[in-house]
C-alpha cells in the first residue's frame, strides 16, 4: 500500500512540472477558386487581412468575411489551388520589409526585388493595412515641397503631409508633373516613392533610366503593379507603397509618395469586389470604393515633434474621360484630398504646357505652404491672370478697347508664356522668383511672346555666372528684399536679346 502512494505522488509530481503545449490553428477548405480570388469555408475565427496559406504553399490575403464563406485574394499563382484543397490560417497580417537599403530599388507589391539587383536587406516589416494617425498626432502643413514648376509653386502650391490631386485626361502631363517634382526634390532632403498601378512595363522602365540618368534613384523608391500583374497586386501597390513611406515617416524624414493612377487602383479593386459577389453599386463599383481611397490617403500627414517630424506628402493622380470631373472616382478623390491641381486637354494642344487650367485648380493649404519670397511675388501674379482670363473672353467681342484694358490684356499674355515651362527642367527657388518677379514688374512687357523663352533662357544664365551670391541668398534665406529687388533689376537689364 505504500508502495503505491509513493508511486501515486511520483506521477503527480511529474504531472505538475510537465505543461502540455497545445498548438491550435485555424484550418479551411477551399470551396471555390475564381480568376485570382479563392472562396473557403470553416475559417470561423479568421480576421480581415489576416494571410492564409494554402495546401501547394501559396498565400492569400482575407479581403472578404460573410456569415458562412472567407473570401481571399492570391498573392501568387491561383491555377495550382483547386477545390477541396485545405488551407490554414497563418494569425499573422500581410507586411512588407523595410529598410534603409531599398532606396535606388524597384520591388513589387509585396516589396520584393524586380529590378535585378539582388536582395534587400531589411531590418523591419512594416503593416501595409494601418490606421491613420489621430490628429493629437499631427501638426499644421507649413513647410513647402519644393517641385520646380513654376505655376505650381508659385499659384498652387503644395505643404509637406498635404494630399494634392493631379488630375485630368489621357496624355495631359500627369506623370511628366509628378516625376519633374521628384527630379527637383535632389538637394531637398525628401524621399520620394513612385507607385505604378497597372502600367506597361516599357513605360515605367523608361521612367527607371531616366530617374537613375538623373541621379534621381538615390533617394527614390519604384513600386511597381504592372498592368500584367492580376488585380490582387495591383490593388495592394499603393496600401504597400504608403507602409514603405510610413517607416521613413517615422524616421522623421520627409517623404512623397505619387500614386500613379488611382484609377486603375479602383478598377482593379472593382474587379475583386464583382468575383466575390460583392453589390455592385454607381459605375459597378462596390459600395466602400470610398474607403478603399479615404484610408490610403489619411495616412498620408505630417506628424508633431512629439512624435518625429516626419511627414508623408501624397500626390494621387486620377485619369478623367473628356475633362468630366463629375464622375465617380474623380469626385470621391477630390473629396478627401486637400485640392487638386486640374491638366486641360484644350491648354495642352495649345501649346500651354504644363497644362494647368488655374480656375479649376486649389490648394486647400495655400500661402501657409510657400516661402516668404515666393508668396510675395505670387499674390501679383495671381491678379495679373485673374485679370487677364476677365478680360480675355470680352474682348474677343469688343472692337474698341481703352489703354488700360489693352495693357491688362498684354501683361496677362506675358505671365501665361512666363509659366510655361519644358518637361524635365524643373526650376529652384531663386530661378523661379527671378523669372516671375521680372514678368510682374513689367519688364517682358515689350518683348514678343515668341522671344520671351529666349529671354528667360538668357537670364538665367547671367544669373548662373554673375549671380551665384543672389541665388544662394535667396535659397538660404527664402526671403525677397530690397537690396535683392536691386541686384535683380541689374540682372535684367543686362539680357541682350
Amino acid at each position: 500500500m505504500k508502495v503505491i502512494d509513493e508511486y501515486i505522488k511520483t506521477i503527480e509530481k511529474e504531472l505538475t512540472r510537465s505543461q502540455t503545449k497545445i498548438k491550435t490553428e485555424e484550418q479551411g477548405v477551399v470551396s471555390e477558386v475564381k480568376d485570382g480570388v479563392v472562396i473557403l469555408q470553416g475559417l470561423d475565427n479568421v480576421s480581415y487581412g489576416e494571410l492564409i496559406e494554402f495546401k501547394n504553399g501559396v498565400v492569400g490575403y482575407v479581403v472578404d468575411l460573410t456569415e458562412d464563406e472567407v473570401g481571399a485574394i492570391v498573392l501568387g499563382d491561383y491555377l495550382g489551388i483547386k477545390a477541396g484543397d485545405q488551407a490554414r490560417a497563418l494569425s499573422i497580417t500581410l507586411s512588407v520589409p523595410v529598410s534603409e537599403s531599398i532606396l535606388g530599388r524597384v520591388v513589387d507589391s509585396l516589396g520584393n526585388p524586380i529590378d535585378g539587383g539582388g536582395k534587400i536587406k531589411s531590418d523591419k516589416r512594416y503593416p501595409i493595412e494601418k490606421i491613420a494617425p489621430g490628429v493629437v498626432k499631427r501638426q499644421p502643413v507649413n513647410q513647402p515641397v519644393q517641385t520646380g514648376i513654376k505655376s505650381i509653386d508659385a499659384l498652387i502650391p503644395i505643404g509637406r503631409g498635404q494630399r494634392e490631386l493631379i488630375i485630368g485626361d489621357r496624355g495631359t502631363g500627369k506623370t511628366t508633373l509628378a516625376v519633374d517634382t521628384i527630379l527637383n526634390q535632389k538637394n531637398e532632403n525628401m524621399i520620394c516613392i513612385y507607385c505604378a498601378i497597372g502600367q506597361k512595363t516599357s513605360k515605367i522602365a523608361s521612367l527607371v533610366h531616366l530617374l537613375k540618368t538623373r541621379g534621381a534613384m538615390d533617394y527614390t523608391v519604384v513600386v511597381a503593379a504592372f498592368a500584367s500583374d492580376p488585380a490582387s497586386m495591383q490593388y495592394l501597390a499603393p496600401y504597400s507603397a504608403t507602409a514603405i513611406a510610413e517607416y521613413f515617416m517615422d524616421r522623421g524624414r520627409d517623404v512623397l509618395v505619387i500614386y500613379d493612377d488611382l484609377t486603375k487602383h479602383a478598377w482593379a479593386y472593382r474587379q475583386i469586389s464583382l468575383i466575390l459577389r460583392r453589390p455592385a453599386g454607381r459605375e459597378a463599383y462596390p459600395g466602400d470604393v470610398f474607403y478603399l481611397h479615404s484610408r490610403l490617403l489619411e495616412r498620408a500627414c505630417r506628424l508633431n515633434e512629439k512624435n518625429g517630424g516626419g511627414s508623408i506628402t501624397a500626390l494621387p493622380i486620377i485619369e478623367t474621360l473628356e475633362g468630366d470631373l463629375s464622375t465617380y472616382i474623380p469626385t470621391n478623390v477630390i473629396s478627401i484630398t486637400d485640392g487638386q491641381i486640374f491638366l486641360e486637354t484644350d491648354l495642352f494642344n495649345a501649346g500651354i504646357r504644363p497644362a494647368i487650367n488655374v480656375g479649376l485648380s486649389v490648394s486647400r493649404v495655400g500661402g501657409h505652404a510657400q516661402t516668404k519670397a515666393m508668396k510675395k511675388i505670387a499674390g501679383r501674379l495671381k491678379l495679373d491672370l485673374a485679370q487677364y482670363n476677365a478680360l480675355a473672353a470680352f474682348s474677343q467681342f469688343e472692337g474698341e478697347l481703352d489703354e488700360e484694358t489693352k495693357k491688362l490684356l498684354n501683361r496677362g499674355a506675358k505671365v501665361t508664356q512666363v509659366l510655361k515651362q519644358k518637361k524635365g527642367q524643373p526650376l529652384s527657388l531663386s530661378q523661379q522668383i527671378a523669372i516671375i518677379w521680372t514678368a510682374t514688374n513689367g519688364y517682358l512687357d515689350l518683348i514678343d511672346n515668341e522671344k520671351i523663352s529666349e529671354f528667360e533662357e538668357k537670364l538665367l544664365e547671367i544669373i548662373k555666372i554673375k549671380g551665384k551670391k543672389w541665388s544662394t541668398r535667396i535659397e538660404k534665406t527664402k526671403l525677397l528684399e530690397q537690396e535683392d529687388e536691386k541686384e535683380l533689376k541689374k540682372f535684367i537689364e543686362s539680357v541682350n536679346l
